[in-house]
C-alpha cells in the first residue's frame, strides 16, 4: 500500500490515517486509491470491527492537491478526479457495513470536509474547522456535499455555506448538528479512540443494519421504511450478538459481543 495511507489494526479497530501532512493530506490520485485500498481491506478483515478516519499532522484533509489538477503532466481531469476518486471514496464509506468514525483533527476543507461528514460519527478536536471551499475557487461543492451537508444541518444553513465558504468551528459544528461532537485538544485524541474502541466491542451486524436503514430512509417513504424495519429487525433477532445480548440481560452481566 501507498505511504499516503497509513493503516494499522488494533482492538477490532482499523485506524485509517491520511498521510501527506505537508500537503495538508491533500488528495491526489496515489492516495485517493490508497485510501480505497484501506477501505477495502478493512471491510474484508472479520477481526475489523470499525474504523476510524484521520488525519497525519495538522490537517484532516485540505482536499483536493491543486498542485495535481494544475500541472498538465499529472492532471487527471475532473471527470477522472469525481469518477475514480471521491465518488467511489463517499459510495464505500456510506456502504461500508461496519462503523466508520471520522476523527477530524484539524481543519477539513473542500473534499476533505464532505468526506469527513460522510462518516457515520463523526468527532473533531477543539480547532478543527470544516470549510465548503469550492466556492472560493469557481467550482461546486462535490464528494456529496450536495447531497450531505443539508440533510445534516438543513437547506438555507447549507446553501449559505456552500456560497459563502465560510470556515465553520468545531463547536459551531457540534451545535449544528454538523458532527456528533468535539473534544479538547488535550483529549482528542483518547476521546476519540475510546468512543470507537465502544463501537468496535457492539453488535457489528446490529450496527451495520442500522447503517442501511439510515441510508435506505434518505430516499423511501414512511411505508416503505416501516417496512424495510420489519425485514432487518427479523436479521438482527437471528445473530449471535442478539441471542448474547438477551442472555446478558437476563443475567446481570456485561455482554460479549463477538461481531456475529
Amino acid at each position: 500500500m501507498s505511504d499516503t495511507i497509513i493503516l494499522q489494526k488494533e482492538n477490532g479497530i482499523g485506524k485509517i490515517s491520511l498521510n501527506r501532512p505537508r500537503s495538508f493530506n491533500s488528495f491526489n490520485r496515489e492516495m485517493a486509491f490508497a485510501l480505497l485500498e484501506a477501505l477495502d481491506d478493512c471491510e474484508k478483515d472479520e477481526n475489523v470491527r470499525a474504523i476510524y478516519l484521520t488525519g497525519n499532522g495538522k490537517a484532516f484533509c485540505a482536499g483536493q492537491d491543486l498542485v495535481e489538477v494544475t500541472s498538465p503532466e499529472l492532471n487527471p481531469g475532473f471527470r477522472k478526479i469525481l469518477d475514480e476518486h471521491y465518488n467511489p471514496i463517499i459510495k464505500k464509506i456510506r456502504n461500508l457495513p461496519k462503523p466508520i468514525i471520522g476523527a477530524v483533527n484539524g481543519v477539513a476543507a473542500g473534499a476533505g470536509a464532505n468526506i469527513a461528514l460522510a462518516c457515520d460519527i463523526v468527532v473533531a478536536t477543539e480547532h478543527a474547522s470544516f470549510i465548503q471551499a469550492f466556492s472560493l475557487i469557481g467550482l461546486i461543492p462535490d464528494s456529496g456535499g450536495t447531497f450531505i451537508l443539508p440533510r445534516l444541518i438543513g437547506y438555507q444553513k447549507a446553501m449559505a455555506l456552500a456560497m459563502l465558504g465560510d470556515k465553520i468551528k468545531a463547536d459551531e459544528a457540534e451545535r449544528l448538528g454538523m458532527i456528533y461532537k468535539f473534544f479538547p485538544s488535550d483529549e482528542f485524541e483518547s476521546s476519540s479512540w475510546k468512543l470507537a474502541l465502544k463501537v468496535a466491542t457492539m453488535p457489528t451486524k446490529g450496527l451495520a443494519y442500522t447503517k442501511y436503514l439510515f441510508n435506505q430512509s434518505l430516499t423511501n417513504n414512511l411505508e416503505q421504511q416501516l417496512a424495510l424495519e420489519g425485514d432487518y429487525q427479523i436479521k438482527a433477532s437471528e445473530t449471535e450478538d442478539y441471542q448474547e445480548g438477551v442472555a446478558a440481560f437476563l443475567e446481570k452481566r456485561k455482554p460479549e459481543f463477538k461481531g456475529r
